[in-house]
């Protein structure tokens, strides 16, 4: 799994003036696509940690929701290769206490108290490759977004490096461009406590 730590940001200094002490740009954990586990990639970019959730855990929860079935309605790979559902999603996130909150793409971003949000999963159409080969298909595919150092990223595994999205305008900007497309649903992942206050709306 291409799991890396990207340094963001330069330094700016000027000959006329004492030059300012290096300041440490922020490390941006960022996992990279391998078979169908974007689903596992869009949680750990989430949460920054490459450790935070295995293929192991979400195979087993995976077969948890659908014991009785070989082939669950939670992945479409019975040999653990990945894409899972939303419900594997979902219940990952509450094994560390966090909730995925459905966004109703009726209402506007700009109603998301961005603050008390942890990170984003989108899932959007994306194209098939074989190989070097992009097929004309499209499946769904998971990805992450959240605020690292103040700026907020793009942490789609298809990318070969995180991609600055920018301010919270921006980021709302983002959201809605995407949101417009067709198949696209939103999750914010929020604190179980967040949830419980419904303090991830700023329309009470």
């Amino acid at each position: 799994m291409g799991c890396m730590r990207w340094k963001v940001g330069k330094q700016k200094s000027s000959s006329s003036l004492a030059p300012l002490p290096p300041q440490a740009a922020p490390a941006i954990y960022h996992e990279q696509q391998r078979r169908e586990l974007c689903a596992l990639h869009a949680l750990n970019n989430v949460f920054q940690d490459g450790t935070a959730f295995s293929r192991d855990t979400l195979q087993e929860i995976s077969q948890r929701l659908s014991p009785s079935t070989m082939v669950t309605p939670h992945k479409k790979s019975m040999l653990g290769n990945g894409n899972y559902d939303v419900n594997v999603i979902m219940a990952a996130l509450q094994t560390r206490g966090f909730e995925a909150v459905w966004w109703d793409k009726r209402r506007d971003v700009g109603c998301i108290q961005l603050s008390n949000v942890t990170g984003f999963i989108l899932n959007v159409p994306s194209n098939m490759r074989w190989g070097p080969f992009r097929l004309p298909l499209k499946r769904q595919h998971w990805i992450g977004v959240r605020e690292v150092g103040g700026l907020y990223y793009n942490l789609d595994s298809k990318l070969r490096s995180p991609q600055p999205v920018g301010t919270a305008d921006e980021l709302r900007k983002f959201l809605r461009q995407q949101l417009r497309g067709k198949n696209c649903e939103l999750l914010l992942v929020v604190s179980e406590e967040v949830e419980a206050q419904q303090s991830w709306r700023t329309d009470g």
